[in-house]
C-alpha cells in the first residue's frame, strides 16, 4: 500500500522493507504490517475519515490517561491512512482458543480473561471522563433509537425467519417498554461504552491487555459491555465462569460508582437479555441474508445463552417472555444445539425396578449405589417427603455422610465430563440409586446436576425416574 509506506517513511525517516497485509476484519478496513529497519508499524487504510478520526482522538485521550491502548503515530492528510503502535499477534481470542473449544478454562485462561474483565471499568470510567464524544462515530452516545434498531434487527433478521407465529403489536408494545427501561437504567451517565468489547479486541502483550478496535465506542452504559464480553455466544463459558468474571468486574467497578448487589444483577440481566437478541439479529443477517455459514453455526450458542436466561422469567414482558420461550423450544434449534455439545443425563432410580437404561446406545458412564447412606426412607416422618424436600435434605446433611460421599463422586465425574468434552462425545449417563428412589438418590442426582450445569457449558437432562419428573436445567 504506497499510501502508507510513504506514511511511514515520512515517520521514520527509513523506508519499509516488508508491507504484509493481515487478516481481515469484521469492518472495511485493511491492516498491513510495515517493517524496517528501525520499527515494526501497524497501518491501518480505512474508507471513513470520521470513522478513522473516531479511533485516532479516542486512542489519543486513552493513551494521555495511560490507558493499554495501542499508540497512533502518524495521519496521512486525508485521514484515510494512519500508523499505530504494533502489538504483536497474539489476541486473547486466540490464546483461551483451547478453553474454548474444550467449554473448560483453565487456570491461566482464566486468568486472562479475569484481566481483562478487571480492567474494563478503569475505560469506561476513567476513559469516559473529559472524553470529547462529538468525535464519536457514528453518533455520540446510546439513544433509544440505538435501541430500536437492534430490536428491529432481532425481530426481521431472526424472528421472522424462524417461521414462528407471533402478534407485532403484542411484541412492540413491549418493545417500547424495554427501550424506555433501558434508557432509564442508564441515565446518561458519563460514562465509554466500548460497543464491541469482545476477545478479539484484546490484544495480549507480555500476558497484559491491550484494547483495540474501539471506534464505534460512544458514551452509553456499563451493563452493555459487561453483557457482550460474558455472554459471548461461542465462548461456551460455563454458570461459574460468568460468576467468577462479573465478581472481578464488580469489584473494579466498585472504585467508580456504588450499586447494591441486586440492582446490579436485575439491570445487567435486562442489557444481557437485550444482546443475546442483537447478537441473534446480527447472526440472522450475516448467516440468512449474506450467506456466511460461520454466523449460522453461531445460532445454537446464542440460544443457548437466551434459554438459560430466560429460565428465571422477565415478568416485566410476559409476551416477550413466552415469544421467547418457544423460540427457545423450537425443534429445529433445539435440535441443532444438542448437535453441538455434550449431554449429560443424571438419573435417581430404585434398585428394585432395575438400573436406568442408556437410550443413547453408548452405554457406560456411572452408577452410583447410594444405599450405604443413612436412609431417611426407615422414619416415618420423612416418608411422605422426597430428597428435595428441605427436611430430608437437612436429615442427609446433618448427618454428614452425604457430604463425603458426593464429594468422591463430583472428583469423578468433573474429569469424566471434561474428557468426553475434549473428545467431541454426545453423550453421558450417570445414575444414583437407592432403595426407594426417593430420598438418597434424588438428593444426589439433584446436587450432581446443579454442579455439571454450573461448572460446566453442557446440556444437562435430571429425571427422577420413580418421581416421574424430568427437567432440563
Amino acid at each position: 500500500m504506497k499510501q502508507l509506506e510513504e506514511l511511514y517513511e515520512q515517520y521514520t525517516g527509513t523506508k519499509a522493507t516488508t508491507c504484509e497485509e493481515l487478516p481481515v476484519s469484521g469492518s472495511n478496513r485493511r491492516y498491513f504490517r510495515l517493517t524496517g529497519p528501525k520499527l515494526s508499524i501497524i497501518g491501518a487504510k480505512g474508507t471513513s475519515k470520521e470513522e478513522n478520526m473516531a479511533f485516532i482522538e479516542i486512542s489519543n485521550h486513552f493513551k494521555s490517561l495511560k490507558l493499554s491502548v495501542p499508540k497512533v503515530y502518524a495521519v496521512s492528510k486525508d485521514k484515510l491512512c494512519y500508523l499505530q503502535e504494533d502489538l504483536g499477534d497474539t489476541t486473547l481470542f486466540n490464546e483461551i482458543a483451547n478453553g474454548r473449544e474444550r467449554g473448560d478454562y483453565n487456570a491461566h485462561e482464566i486468568s486472562l480473561l479475569k484481566k481483562t474483565i478487571a480492567l474494563l471499568p478503569k475505560i469506561q470510567f476513567e476513559g469516559g471522563k473529559d472524553l470529547n464524544y462529538k468525535v464519536c462515530y457514528p453518533q455520540p452516545e446510546f439513544d433509544s433509537r440505538n435501541i430500536w434498531f437492534d430490536l428491529n434487527y432481532f425481530k426481521y433478521n431472526f424472528l421472522k425467519t424462524t417461521g414462528l407465529d407471533f402478534s407485532e403489536i403484542k411484541l412492540h408494545a413491549e418493545m417500547e417498554k424495554m427501550v424506555k427501561d433501558l434508557m432509564k437504567l442508564w441515565g446518561g451517565a458519563n460514562t465509554f461504552m466500548y460497543r464491541d468489547f469482545q476477545a478479539r479486541n484484546v490484544m495480549l502483550v507480555k500476558g497484559k491487555p491491550y484494547f483495540i478496535d474501539f471506534q464505534g465506542g460512544r458514551k452509553g452504559p456499563f451493563y452493555y459491555d459487561l453483557a457482550s464480553f460474558v455472554w459471548q455466544a461461542r465462548a461456551k463459558y460455563s454458570d461459574e465462569l460468568k460468576e467468577i468474571l462479573i465478581n472481578t468486574y464488580k469489584n473494579e467497578l466498585k472504585k467508580y460508582v456504588e450499586v447494591s448487589d441486586e440492582e446490579f444483577h436485575n439491570n445487567l440481566r435486562l442489557f444481557v437479555l437485550f444482546r443475546s437478541m442483537q447478537v441473534l439479529g446480527a447472526y440472522g443477517f450475516r448467516g440468512y441474508f449474506e450467506k456466511k455459514p460461520h454466523f449460522l453455526k453461531s445460532i445454537p450458542y446464542a440460544i443457548d445463552n437466551l434459554k438459560r436466561l430466560i429460565d428465571k422469567p422477565f415478568t416485566q414482558y410476559p409476551y416477550l417472555q413466552e415469544l421467547l420461550t418457544k423460540l427457545t423450544n423450537m425443534r429445529e434449534l433445539r435440535d441443532l444445539r444438542r448437535e453441538t455439545k455434550l449431554e449429560v443425563h443424571i438419573f435417581s432410580f430404585a434398585y428394585k425396578k432395575g438400573i436406568p437404561m442408556d437410550d443413547s446406545g453408548n452405554g457406560g458412564g456411572y452408577v452410583f449405589d447410594c444405599r450405604a447412606l443413612e436412609n431417611p426412607g426407615k422414619f416415618e416422618r420423612f416418608r411422605q417427603f422426597t430428597g428435595m424436600d428441605e427436611v430430608v435434605i437437612k436429615y442427609l446433611e446433618d448427618e454428614g455422610g452425604i457430604t463425603k460421599y458426593l464429594k468422591n463422586v463430583y472428583e469423578l465425574t468433573d474429569a469424566h465430563v471434561r474428557k468426553f468434552m475434549e473428545r467431541k462425545f454426545t453423550h453421558l449417563q450417570i445414575c444414583f440409586g437407592c432403595t426407594g428412589g426417593q430420598h438418597r438418590s434424588v438428593y444426589c442426582a439433584e446436587h450432581l446436576a446443579a454442579r455439571v450445569a454450573k461448572k460446566f457449558n453442557v446440556r444437562v437432562l435430571l429425571t427422577h425416574r420413580e418421581l416421574n419428573v424430568e427437567r432440563e436445567l
